[in-house]
């Protein structure tokens, strides 16, 4: 998870270029091991940016190192805050340049895990 965070972190601050904060980990979803002399590559990418909020998918592989073999072994959604470097407020980022179809539809349920994020958040607050 660790790994996740900061692929994702790198991602958010390449993007904003400015101080980012962890503020969800929406799902991290375990599908498989990775084994004792495997490698594991990480690509992340950004699929939502709101004001200054940035949803960053990851996708976790594994890699045999002797036959180069590679196997999906987990996916995380993590949501970054954007600071000011000064007042290390939320602040403000660039849009999102959705360019693709899958680029679209990746952005759409973005959107709707957003709302249901923000759905739970309110539900914990209210109680």
């Amino acid at each position: 998870m660790h790994w996740v965070d900061l692929a994702a972190a790198i991602v958010a601050n390449r993007h904003s270029r400015r101080p980012v904060v962890t503020a969800a980990f929406d799902e991290m979803s375990f599908l498989a091991p990775i084994q004792v002399g495997q490698v594991a590559l990480l690509h992340a990418r950004l699929t939502l940016v709101d004001r200054s909020s940035m949803e960053i998918r990851v996708d976790v592989q594994s890699e045999d190192m002797l036959s180069g073999e590679r196997r999906t072994t987990g996916t995380a959604f993590v949501t970054f805050v954007a600071l000011d470097p000064v007042t290390r407020r939320p602040s403000p980022v660039r849009p999102l340049a959705l360019e693709t179809e899958e680029e679209r539809a990746e952005h759409a349920c973005a959107l709707e895990r957003r709302r249901l994020r923000l759905e739970r958040r309110k539900a914990r607050t209210a109680k």
